[in-house]
């Protein structure tokens, strides 16, 4: 009797949780309709865990004082340094009318407008970034400022771990500052000891030592996916490789991991000095404001370029709107890589109504995918984006980790966000939006050597998978907004 009113009890209390956090995803205003569907459908199959795991996982926040002092430090920074983020005249110098509204958007959201006089090398492949980077690091005479989601006790991470050492040794600034999930067992390791042993400031982005509190009052999921390399305030580099070899220990059966990475000089290197500056001084506030130096002076014969960063802190659907910006301006040719794509549906249209349109659209995604919801999520958009005329790539060679997209040979952008919706509303991250041709022709150069190594995928071939297979694709999709 007493175990019976027990039970009743417990069905009671969970059912009224339930219909709470039903009617809480009802009535918030920064979910899709998708988004909604896919919480409620979650929340009343699974309803034992559900409520659970939206406890965990249905809220993207960091707490309200740790979005106000972010916001607060951005501030500061901006209004200290007003030089470093760009005019709108340099727009109107720099990009060409067609292409204007994706950057005056970029602008718009995230301070950073365009800067002139910009220079870039697109670097060969891991091994050329690795010495460049390093020969960069012993060069260096004031400060180096790193920034890695992941850094792995691998080659290329020992090595940079060497160069701050001995940089930090004969009297260079030197601040390592990697996420907390991703880099954990850096975090963890004699290298890390050594760093700080040797002079190197070190500090952790997001971390995850109070488990339980971030459980209680954050997400865990909830991570800094950036890659920041600023030397002497000169020299950065930018693109879509963690602090790690190919090999990519943690996951060596999809191995080589294959990325992009280009050497960059002039303005736009103090903007993603002054990224890094935000996520520094977040955790680290005691540091003097004025200890982050910024070189604006253009080079001769630059390009127009400016930092578009996106984070859970700022205003819900930045990225896929800017994207769709930069996608719609599209007039001829629209070339895309990502190892990650779980868009949101807005984006699905946007690219289908491209090649509807008339322009040339090329995805390429990896053939072996290292999540197997984000491969059937992303299959799950192969027939509808072929059927408007897109084609799609498989890459077989390894992972392609690398993060690319070209507009009519004009237009690139290169960094750290995927075509996924953990890059929208989850991470924080990074990348360089530019106008150049010679770079942009490099880049797509680089895209069809990935479709050389690639298998095209046709329509024929999708409409033969097997009806399990495709219904397990959209089942994936369907909850792929809480994945």
């Amino acid at each position: 009797m007493g175990g019976t009113m027990l039970l009743d009890i417990l069905l009671i209390i969970h059912f009224i949780l339930l219909l709470l956090i039903s009617l809480r995803v009802l009535a918030r205003y920064d979910l899709t309709s998708s988004a909604r569907l896919a919480w409620l459908v979650v929340l009343f199959v699974l309803p034992y865990i559900g409520v659970v795991v939206y406890w965990m996982f249905g809220e993207i926040h960091l707490g309200r004082n740790f979005t106000r002092e972010y916001k607060q430090i951005i501030h500061h920074l901006h209004t200290h340094n007003p030089e470093v983020l760009g005019h709108d005249v340099s727009l109107i110098e720099g990009i060409k009318p067609e292409y204007r509204a994706a950057f005056a958007y970029s602008a718009n959201v995230t301070g950073f407008h365009t800067t002139l006089g910009n220079r870039a090398e697109l670097m060969a492949y891991a091994a050329d970034t690795r010495a460049r980077m390093i020969a960069d690091f012993d060069a260096a005479t004031d400060h180096i400022h790193v920034l890695y989601y992941i850094w792995l006790i691998d080659g290329m991470g020992i090595d940079t771990a060497k160069a701050l050492i001995r940089a930090a040794k004969r009297g260079v600034t030197c601040r390592a500052m990697v996420d907390g999930m991703g880099s954990r067992k850096m975090v963890n390791s004699k290298v890390w000891q050594e760093m700080k042993d040797a002079g190197v400031q070190v500090s952790v982005a997001l971390p995850i030592s109070n488990i339980i509190k971030v459980l209680l009052f954050s997400r865990i999921d909830l991570r800094n996916h950036r890659k920041i390399t600023v030397i002497d305030g000169k020299i950065g580099y930018s693109g879509s490789r963690n602090c790690a070899d190919p090999e990519f220990r943690v996951k060596p059966k999809y191995a080589p991991w294959v990325d992009i990475m280009m050497r960059v000089e002039g303005p736009v290197v103090a903007q993603n000095q002054m990224l890094f500056a935000s996520d520094w001084l977040t955790e680290n506030p005691d540091t003097p404001i004025d200890s982050f130096y910024y070189d604006t002076d253009p080079k001769p014969e630059g390009f127009a370029a400016q930092v578009f960063a996106d984070g859970p802190t700022q205003r819900h659907g930045t990225t896929p709107q800017f994207l769709g910006a930069l996608i719609s301006q599209a007039q001829h040719t629209l070339m895309i890589s990502t190892p990650y794509f779980v868009p949101d549906y807005s984006l699905v249209s946007i690219l289908c109504a491209t090649a509807y349109r008339g322009v040339e659209v090329t995805m390429i995604f990896p053939k072996k995918n290292d999540s197997f919801i984000v491969a059937a999520t992303s299959h799950s958009y192969y027939w509808e984006l072929l059927k408007a005329g897109v084609r799609i790539y498989e890459y077989r060679p390894g992972l392609l980790h690398a993060k690319t997209l070209t507009v009519d040979g004009e237009i690139s952008l290169i960094g750290s966000t995927n075509l996924d919706l953990r890059s929208f509303d989850l991470n924080y991250e990074n990348n360089v939006v530019f106008s150049d041709k010679a770079l942009t022709t490099a880049i797509i150069e680089r895209q069809y050597q990935y479709i050389a190594d690639s298998d095209k995928v046709t329509l024929e071939q999708v409409e033969r998978w097997p009806l399990i297979y495709k219904i397990w694709n959209n089942v994936v999709a369907t909850v792929g907004p809480v994945l």
